[in-house]
């Protein structure tokens, strides 16, 4: 009797419109554009996630906080950051369905990472503006493991996806972390402009 309930109450809690457990996950991430491909470690989890990036640069780490609607831009050798605003454009798109999805079309089936996915054609539309994608969705873990516009000149492309818990340090601000504002603020004058 105690077990024919608890499955009751489960399909019951299931219909009843709760959210679906929260999307977390790491991987590696491999993105071209134009030709140019770009290696980043990714922490991900729904309203926020950090990029750990493998190019050389200023700035290593960005923490992105969709919840906060702000980006953290971590330069790890100086120990400061800087903040900008958070931009939809810069959304993961690690859903089964894209936003403004028009139409999707399945084109077949590979194998990617070990795990089976289903290559999809999938057109959007914003505004005006209609493009057109490929998609490789994993069907063992309902992930997107490669999306790359119809046209060639954007792939990105996941390996290695762990679903996972990532801990809640990962996208919050090092303590020892200054805002790059109060370090440019202190900077004299004079010393911004020698070598001119």
């Amino acid at each position: 009797m105690r077990r024919s309930f608890f499955w009751f109450a489960a399909g019951i809690w299931s219909l009843s419109g709760f959210p679906a457990m929260a999307l977390e996950f790491t991987a590696d991430q491999l993105t071209k554009i134009d030709g140019r491909t770009h290696k980043a470690f990714i922490y991900y989890r729904d309203q926020m996630w950090r990029i750990e990036h493998h190019s050389m640069g200023p700035v290593n780490v960005s923490i992105v906080r969709k919840d906060k609607q702000v980006v953290w831009l971590l330069l790890s050798r100086m120990k400061h950051f800087k903040t900008v605003p958070y931009d939809p454009e810069q959304d993961l798109r690690v859903t089964e369905t894209l936003e403004g999805e028009i139409s999707r079309q399945e084109i077949g089936t590979e194998v990617r990472e070990g795990h089976p996915t289903v290559l999809y054609e999938v057109t959007t539309q914003q505004g005006e503006l209609v493009e057109s994608y490929y998609q490789w969705v994993a069907t063992d873990i309902h992930f997107p493991m490669k999306l790359a516009k119809k046209d060639g000149s954007w792939i990105v492309e996941y390996q290695h996806v762990k679903l996972r818990s990532v801990s809640d340090y990962l996208f919050n601000l090092p303590v020892n972390f200054q805002p790059l504002e109060e370090f440019q603020r202190d900077v004299p004058k004079d010393a911004s402009q020698q070598g001119m």
